[in-house]
């Protein structure tokens, strides 16, 4: 019988004989399955808040800031250097004819968070009326846009799922003065959807500030980028940082979805080296129960090697099932599950959805497959190891 062969057979006789030893597979099953169910959830979180954030905007769009702030909320502009910055050749016009930008005003807010008595941070944008036109993705999907002038408030769809008392028809009260609230927007569920929009100038007002946090511009196309940049960051009247738009809110995640790949992994080693004990227990103890049958498959001409892989193929089957299980339940669990958390570029609350995605289970089934390969290897040198005459005396 060729090793092939042979290893076909024992590998077939062992597997199917793992369902009289379910008690003690159940050890790598659950352990595996505990470690990737963990691993994906929370993988899960830095992917739905990088998904989030790194969808805001496009290529075709610039953010201007003041030089040396690292988001809106610590930048200021003046109105005569935001009027400088539309009138760069590479803005295009909008439908009035004029430059299609939008100077745009960063606050804090507090509203209510669903189930909760205390308030949270939920950033106030204040835009200008040619924002939506500059911004063709934002779509109202209840009420109406707000009227410029006026104190009245848009909500993102994902701020009101998060949030309370953001219902139209709702009135806020910020410094004081009411604001109604008179529409909700949907946005692709990018990170504007976690915000509260409203005029320019009634925030302006409202809130005592004189200038802008930022300029967003429409470019004629995204090859135009370099050279608006080049312009307004070497013009002595600025002092202005400039990027993309998609770039500048895709760096707003990486602080805190570095933190959390973080947090993970540490969290998953100590809890794969647990998982890992227990399927070398197991696989001992399977080791253990086997030693006559092993001894008499040698005795009987089969080799080292098919004896290995028959103790493998049981470590990894198991190592398999506990990590489908695992990314399994962290799908059925969290995927598309609704949370907000802190913004590190604004101190306010981004709202997100979890996303197990495809990539995250593959990863989760690689640990499984490291968990089960470690835990079956040295069991399985062990039984190649054992002598015939040792093993067929074994009771």
């Amino acid at each position: 019988m060729t090793a092939l062969r042979q290893t076909r057979e024992i590998v077939a006789m062992n597997l199917q004989s793992i369902p009289q030893r379910w008690g003690a597979s159940l050890v790598i099953v659950v352990g595996i399955a505990g470690v990737v169910a963990v691993l994906v959830a929370m993988l899960s979180m830095s992917a739905g808040l990088t998904r989030t954030l790194g969808t805001t905007g496009r290529d075709d769009r610039a953010i201007v800031l003041r030089a040396g702030s690292n988001a809106e909320l610590s930048s200021f502009l003046e109105r005569g250097l935001v009027t400088l910055i539309k009138q760069d050749p590479a803005v295009v016009r909008g439908r009035d004819g004029l430059p299609l930008a939008s100077g745009e005003l960063i606050v804090i807010t507090e509203v209510a968070r669903k189930g909760e008595a205390g308030g949270t941070n939920v950033t106030l944008r204040g835009v200008e009326p040619n924002a939506f036109e500059l911004r063709p993705e934002v779509a109202i999907v209840e009420g109406r846009r707000f009227r410029p002038g006026l104190q009245e408030l848009m909500v993102g769809r994902s701020a009101q799922r998060q949030f309370d008392g953001l219902a139209v028809g709702e009135v806020l009260v910020f410094k004081g003065a009411p604001w109604t609230i008179v529409g909700v927007f949907a946005s692709n569920g990018d990170g504007h959807e976690s915000e509260l929009w409203a005029d320019t100038e009634a925030v302006q007002n409202a809130f005592d500030r004189s200038g802008y946090s930022s300029v967003l511009v429409q470019l004629d196309s995204a090859a135009s980028f370099d050279g608006l940049k080049a312009r307004l960051q070497d013009d002595p009247q600025l002092t202005v940082d400039v990027e993309r738009e998609l770039d500048y809110f895709s760096a707003q995640s990486e602080s805190l979805t570095f933190l959390i790949r973080l947090l993970t992994n540490v969290i998953t080693v100590i809890m794969a080296f647990g998982a890992l004990f227990g399927a070398l227990n197991t696989m001992y103890s399977a080791v253990s129960s086997r030693t006559r049958e092993i001894g008499t498959l040698r005795a009987l001409g089969f080799g080292r090697l098919p004896v290995i892989a028959s103790v493998m193929a049981e470590s990894l089957v198991l190592a398999v099932t506990g990590g489908l299980v695992g990314a399994v339940l962290a799908y059925v669990l969290f995927n598309g599950y609704s949370v907000s958390t802190l913004s590190p570029g604004s101190f306010t609350q981004v709202a997100f959805n979890f996303a197990v995605t495809p990539a995250l289970v593959v990863q989760g089934l690689v640990w499984a497959l490291l968990i089960g390969f470690l835990g079956g290897l040295m069991p399985a040198v062990r039984a190649a190891r054992i002598p015939v005459t040792d093993a067929l005396r074994a009771t």
